[in-house]
């Protein structure tokens, strides 16, 4: 097995929002040579991977599949040489339910690929307060390479084995950190919180390991950290989005007025239906879907989960 690289890199960003843009601030601080690609730009996506030996992907969810399509097209033409993906994007696939880098494998099953998560809310690293993240594949080489070209005195990168663990818990909490904001907007507490959040990471390590990732895994920064980020900033768009359904704002004001993507909002629709599917009960992020149909109240949801039957924990 071949030694990770500890060379400058030259590293393509994909997506120029604010996480995209943090990643190539840390890559740049680094020494590496960084290009941003985002789709209203004017570098081309062939340009920008011409030379890349990493390309990180911070596109939305919405976004990842053409993108991989164009890139596919463009290595057919082109034949790109090998490259090590880093897919650092949270959310779940509408139709078939892939993670980001379950799509990139797919794409390209004989390149590595590697996940890139944790509890980074973008705007806290952008002003140098020190954060920690985690970056997993199955290629012990690639995920020390990523380690070794995003580490830094303020920013700690840890390696893991469980690509599919740490993807799923930056995933899953978003739907969590929407409950928890509808929470803080209905002043219910810090002790309804807490209860909220301990019993959130339960459905997170329930379907996380019906789905074949490590349980511990979600005791580590990928799981309880990004819970824990996520769910106490109102940096956090998924946050924003419980919080603003807790005052009575509609949901299409919600998104409209937030910077980016709240995730979350995808990924309980797609949670809820595979909890339905595969009989995993996950009485939370039920609720929080039913919330974002509109088919309930934030105020409606709590009095259900309190009502329900008494059971061991």
């Amino acid at each position: 097995m071949s030694s990770p690289s500890t060379a400058p890199q030259t590293v393509t960003i994909l997506g120029a929002g604010a996480w995209g843009s943090t990643l190539a601030q840390l890559a740049q601080a680094q020494g590496h040579r960084v290009q941003v690609w985002d789709r209203r730009g004017s570098l081309s996506l062939a340009t920008a991977l011409s030379e890349a030996q990493i390309v990180i992907s911070a596109l939305s969810m919405a976004g990842i599949n053409p993108v991989v399509e164009q890139i596919q097209q463009i290595h057919w033409e082109q034949s790109l040489p090998p490259l090590i993906w880093v897919s650092a994007t949270k959310g779940l696939d509408s139709q078939t339910r892939r993670t980001p880098a379950q799509i990139w494998q797919q794409a390209f099953p004989q390149q590595s690929v590697v996940v890139l998560s944790g509890p980074n809310l973008a705007k806290e690293i952008q002003q140098g307060l020190p954060a920690a993240t985690v970056v997993a594949s199955t290629s012990a080489t690639a995920a020390q390479t990523v380690q070794l070209a995003l580490s830094s005195d303020r920013f700690r990168v840890y390696t893991s084995p469980d690509p599919l663990g740490v993807e799923l818990g930056g995933t899953l909490k978003n739907v969590i950190a929407i409950a928890v904001g509808a929470c803080e907007g209905l002043h219910l507490g810090t002790n309804a919180k807490a209860a909220l959040v301990t019993r959130g990471l339960r459905e997170i390590v329930r379907v996380g390991t019906y789905l074949g990732a490590e349980a511990q895994t979600f005791s580590g920064l990928s799981g309880l950290g990004d819970l824990l980020a996520t769910c106490n900033s109102s940096l956090s768009r998924n946050y924003r989005v419980g919080f603003g359904l807790a005052q009575g704002k509609p949901l299409e004001q919600i998104l409209r007025e937030i910077e980016g993507t709240a995730e979350g909002v995808n990924t309980a629709h797609v949670l809820v239906d595979l909890a339905e599917r595969e009989g995993i009960s996950l009485p939370i992020s039920e609720q929080v879907g039913r919330v974002l149909q509109g088919q309930t109240t934030p105020q409606q949801a709590l009095e259900v989960l309190m009502e329900r039957s008494v059971k061991p924990e």
